[in-house]
């Protein structure tokens, strides 16, 4: 089945080129060149996947993201300035799932790409005996990959909702911030470890009731984060 993505740039030979690139590949892609164009779409459009460029007119991608972040919980990868890391932390900070540094080669958007992909699709096939999981007030469908707090639905990214199954699966097993980015991100991603930093503090403000002093989510200093609920 053909994979939809949504490439979002302002500058349009950018955009052509992982367009064609993308194409090569057999999946469908859709484009926009400003911030409110893109959020129109992403509204609209049903996608897979989002690539979003930090600088563009009208909306920044970080306001693209952090409204997408309200209605969707669609993968985005954000294309960042080279060097910038306030820009790469700033992404995850808004709910994105991973980053891409400018200049880049279109062989690591594609692989990225396919990395989510994949790992959406293990997620739909799943068995039957491992459709829900439920840790006192927290429940996670996997089938929908949606979560709940005493009945009430909140809202992860995709990322943070596979931090967060990882752990729950595997309650006072501690991983270490190598660990999860291996598991989760894969052995090949570029990113530091600040990116589990981020997605940890991140899901803690969203499922702990007192984020300083987690419920669910508990660090081992100087060694890692495990689940215990």
């Amino acid at each position: 089945m053909s994979r939809k993505v949504l490439v979002v740039d302002d500058e349009k030979s950018i955009v052509k080129g992982i367009t064609f690139s993308l194409r090569q590949d057999d999946m469908e892609v859709d484009t926009a060149f400003d911030g409110e164009e893109a959020l129109d779409k992403a509204r609209s459009g049903n996608y897979d996947i989002i690539l979003l460029d930090v600088m563009l007119p009208r909306l920044s991608g970080f306001e693209v993201c952090q409204a997408i972040r309200e209605f969707s919980d669609v993968p985005i990868i954000m294309l960042t300035a080279k060097g910038d890391d306030m820009d790469k932390i700033l992404g995850l900070e808004y709910g994105a799932d991973d980053y891409i540094t400018k200049p880049f080669n279109i062989l690591e958007v594609k692989a990225r790409i396919k990395a989510i992909m994949r790992r959406a699709e293990k997620n739909q096939d799943r068995g039957p005996d491992q459709k829900v999981l439920v840790k006192g007030a927290l429940k996670l469908d996997l089938d929908s990959r949606r979560v709940y707090i005493n009945d009430h639905e909140i809202n992860l990214t995709s990322r943070e909702f596979d931090v967060l199954e990882l752990l729950v699966r595997n309650p006072n097993k501690i991983y270490s911030r190598v660990d999860l980015l291996n598991l989760i991100w894969g052995e090949d991603y570029p990113g530091d470890e600040r990116t589990v930093d981020v997605h940890i503090r991140r899901l803690r403000e969203k499922i702990e009731e007192s984020p300083s002093n987690p419920q669910y989510v508990h660090t081992k200093w100087g060694v890692g984060y495990y689940f215990a609920g």
